[in-house]
C-alpha cells in the first residue's frame, strides 16, 4: 500500500510538473527532458510512469480538468439559491489571476489541438459535460424560483453560460493586467444574469 502512495505522489509530481512546464514555455517547446528538469528527477524516472510526452499531457489535461470541475461542482452543492450557485460557480472559475493565468495559458494550448486529437477532445468533452450539469442546474432552480425566463431552454442556453465564463476570462487574460480580474468577473457575472433574467 505504502509503495502504491508513493507511485501515486510521484505521478503528481511529475503532472504538476509537465502543467508548470507548460504554462512557462507552451506546448510545443516541452519535452520529456523538460518536465524531468521541472519535476527534478531524471529523465528515466518520467519514462517509467509515462510511456511518451503525449502520454503525459494526455494525463495532464484529466487530472486538471477532473479537479476544476470537482472544485466547481464542490462549490455550487454548498449554495441553495440560483444566484447563490451561479455567484459560487463563477467564483470557482476565477480563482485567481495567477491561477487563471496558469490554466488558461496550458488550457487554450490543448484547445489549440483538441480538434485533432482525439484523446484531448473526449477529456474536454467531459469537463464541458460536468460544465452543462452545473449550468443545468442553475437554470431549472431560477426558473423555479421566478427569477429565470421560463422561455430559455437548457439545450440552448446552458453552452452559452460556460461560453460567457471563458470568454470573459481569454479576455481578461489577454488584457495581461491583474487589476482587472475582479472586473472581468463581475462583469461575467452581470451578462449571465442578464441573459438568463426574466
Amino acid at each position: 500500500m505504502m509503495r502504491y502512495k508513493k507511485s501515486e505522489e510521484k505521478r503528481k509530481q511529475i503532472l504538476q510538473a509537465a502543467f508548470r512546464a507548460l504554462a512557462e514555455r507552451g506546448y510545443d517547446a516541452v519535452t520529456l527532458q523538460t518536465i524531468a528538469d521541472q519535476a527534478e528527477v531524471s529523465k528515466g524516472v518520467v519514462h517509467y510512469y509515462f510511456e511518451n510526452k503525449e502520454a503525459v499531457l494526455v494525463e495532464l489535461l484529466e487530472w486538471l480538468t477532473g479537479k476544476i470541475s470537482a472544485k466547481e461542482q464542490e462549490a455550487v452543492a454548498g449554495q441553495h439559491t440560483a444566484t447563490g450557485k451561479l455567484m459560487a460557480y463563477i467564483d470557482s472559475a476565477f480563482p485567481g489571476p495567477a491561477q487563471n493565468r496558469s490554466f488558461y495559458r496550458v488550457y487554450l494550448d490543448f484547445l489549440a489541438r483538441a480538434s485533432r486529437t482525439p484523446a484531448y477532445r473526449e477529456i474536454n468533452q467531459r469537463f464541458y459535460d460536468s460544465c452543462a450539469g452545473i449550468s443545468t442546474e442553475i437554470l431549472l432552480l431560477g426558473q423555479e424560483e421566478g427569477i429565470f425566463s421560463r422561455t430559455l431552454s437548457p439545450e440552448v442556453t446552458v453552452p452559452v453560460i460556460r461560453a460567457v465564463i471563458d470568454g470573459c476570462l481569454i479576455q481578461w487574460l489577454m488584457a495581461d493586467n491583474d487589476e482587472l480580474h475582479h472586473v472581468f468577473k463581475e462583469s461575467c457575472y452581470t451578462a449571465i444574469m442578464k441573459m438568463l433574467s426574466v
